[in-house]
């Protein structure tokens, strides 16, 4: 059979693209839906006494853990000076970590983490690839810690669905086999930094340096720690009335839901997704007071203090 004989292969390399926008705006509709049917039960003045009954002591321990989630994140630039072995000041690096992710969170990745950490870092003196392996290896990390963490609590102790949805066992059973299936890939990472650790690897003409296995380790612990300490603030907002498992199981599925649904700054997303998995425990009023909360202290609060910093650094370096 000749070359022009050949059966012709049908590629769409508009396909994928397309299936992950339909994905994400099917995902966006549903979530528009619980939140529509949700509001028709919300009483907007027992919202506000929700938020009124919190006390100063409870929001400044929360306070202080929304910034213990940020910093830990920030630490994995610094994981990232050690991977790219460039020698900016640690202290400045945790400053630019930080405001990264807090531009990221509100701004979305695009102009958020990579926008901001490209503008300061390459007005300290680093190359653009030096930047670019800093991103990759900060975003590469941040869902390590989230296969592992998220394959462990789905395996032992998945979420609890509302009963009136009427779904079988076989649910949790599905979302066991998913952790399962979360903590491999997790545990394939760390696999690969033990046998290829500090070696060169080509992947679809990418080349990428694959961390040693201790530094595989610090990435993991560290972001590990800065899931974990989001789903204890989301507790703590919960004032204790939801197991600390359950609060940050619903947590894991919200962060891929928003990640799915590409909403800027999950708004919406991680409201629908707790109010509809958290229903069957909690007053909605409660639900959204603690939700709003969570919106002050760990997206607000963060922007303001990171806007802070980055013009403080711009003015520096202008001087």
């Amino acid at each position: 059979m000749s070359a022009s004989q050949a059966p012709r292969r049908w590629r769409w390399p508009w396909l994928k693209p397309w299936l992950g926008r339909g994905l994400g705006l099917l995902l966006a509709i549903a979530l528009i839906v619980v939140l529509a049917r949700q509001a028709g039960r919300i009483d907007g003045a027992a919202v506000g006494r929700a938020l009124a009954e919190m006390s100063p002591h409870l929001l400044l321990a929360a306070t202080a853990m929304a910034l213990t989630s940020h910093v830990l994140y920030g630490c994995l630039d610094i994981l990232g000076r050690r991977y790219t072995a460039h020698q900016l000041p640690t202290s400045l690096v945790l400053l630019i970590g930080t405001t990264s992710y807090a531009f990221n969170l509100c701004l979305g990745s695009v102009l958020g983490g990579l926008a901001c950490r490209a503008r300061l870092y390459t007005r300290l003196g680093l190359p653009v690839g030096c930047i670019a392996r800093i991103v990759t290896f900060s975003l590469v990390s941040n869902w390590l810690g989230y296969l592992l963490l998220a394959g462990t609590v789905f395996s032992l102790s998945p979420p609890e669905l509302p009963p009136a949805w009427g779904l079988p066992e076989l649910a949790r059973g599905g979302m066991r086999w998913l952790g399962l299936g979360l903590l491999g890939l997790g545990l394939l990472y760390l696999g690969l930094c033990i046998w290829h650790g500090g070696r060169t690897l080509v992947f679809r003409r990418q080349v990428w340096s694959v961390p040693r296995l201790g530094l595989a380790l610090a990435q993991a612990g560290v972001s590990v720690g800065h899931w974990a300490t989001m789903g204890a603030l989301l507790t703590l907002l919960f004032q204790g009335q939801v197991p600390y498992v359950q609060v940050l199981a619903v947590l894991l599925v919200a962060a891929v839901a928003g990640a799915i649904a590409h909403v800027p700054a999950g708004l919406g997303v991680l409201e629908a997704v707790f109010m509809a998995l958290l229903s069957h425990r909690l007053p909605a009023p409660m639900v959204l007071a603690a939700m709003v909360s969570y919106r002050l202290l760990f997206y607000l609060l963060p922007l303001g203090l990171g806007t802070a910093v980055f013009l403080r650094l711009e003015a520096r370096r202008a001087r």
